[in-house]
C-alpha cells in the first residue's frame, strides 16, 4: 500500500488506516447536508453511500492508489475525518491529491490544516511526486482557506465529475523554498 500515512502523529492527530468498523461513526459524515453543500452529486442514502466510501478507499490500499487515513483525535481517541493522499486523474493528468474530510462536530478547528499539512510533508519528504495538488469547489471557501494555509495557489479552473473546481498546486520547489 503506498502514500498511507499509518502511524503518523501530529500535535493533536494520529493517522491510521481506515476500517469498516469506523462505518457507525463515519456515517454522519454522510448524513449531515452540509459535508455536500458545496459539491454536486447526487445523494441517496447515506448508509450506502458509507459503505461504497469505504469500499473505495480499501480499492485504493490494494491498488496502490492511495487512500485516505482515518484521523483520531489524540486526546479523546475519537474519529474525527478522513485525510489522505490520492492518486488523482484530472483534464487526463494523473496526480498525488491532497484530500481531507472532518465530521461536522470537528470543522473550524484547524483539524484540516492540521492535517492537510502533515500530508504534504510526508509526501515531500518521502518524495512521492514532484508537486501535489488538492481538488476544490470553486465555491467551497472554507477548503480553499485550507489550501491556502498549506503552501498551495490556485494552478487552474476545470470541470471534474461534473463540478467546477479550482485545482491548487504546491511543488516540492516551493516547499522546500517555504522553510
Amino acid at each position: 500500500m503506498s502514500f498511507l500515512l499509518t502511524g503518523i502523529e501530529t500535535e493533536r492527530i494520529l493517522f491510521r488506516e481506515i476500517q469498516v468498523s469506523d462505518t457507525p461513526e463515519w456515517i454522519q459524515f454522510f448524513e449531515d447536508p452540509a459535508s455536500f453543500r458545496y459539491w454536486k452529486e447526487e445523494r441517496t442514502n447515506p448508509e450506502l453511500e458509507c459503505t461504497r466510501w469505504y469500499e473505495k478507499q480499501l480499492w485504493r490500499y490494494q491498488n496502490n492508489r492511495g487512500g485516505m487515513n482515518a484521523l483520531i483525535e489524540k486526546t479523546s481517541g475519537k474519529l474525527i475525518g478522513h485525510a489522505g493522499l490520492v492518486v488523482q486523474t484530472v483534464d487526463g493528468i494523473t496526480e498525488l491529491e491532497i484530500a481531507y474530510s472532518l465530521m461536522p462536530a470537528f470543522r473550524g478547528r484547524g483539524f484540516a490544516s492540521e492535517a492537510a499539512q502533515q500530508c504534504k510533508i510526508t509526501a515531500f519528504e518521502n518524495q512521492w511526486a514532484p508537486s501535489l495538488i488538492s481538488i476544490i469547489s470553486v465555491t467551497n471557501s472554507p477548503s480553499i482557506q485550507v489550501a491556502i494555509r498549506n503552501g498551495m495557489t490556485s494552478d487552474t479552473k476545470t470541470m471534474y465529475n461534473s463540478n467546477e473546481v479550482f485545482i491548487f498546486r504546491i511543488t516540492q520547489e516551493t516547499y522546500l523554498s517555504q522553510q
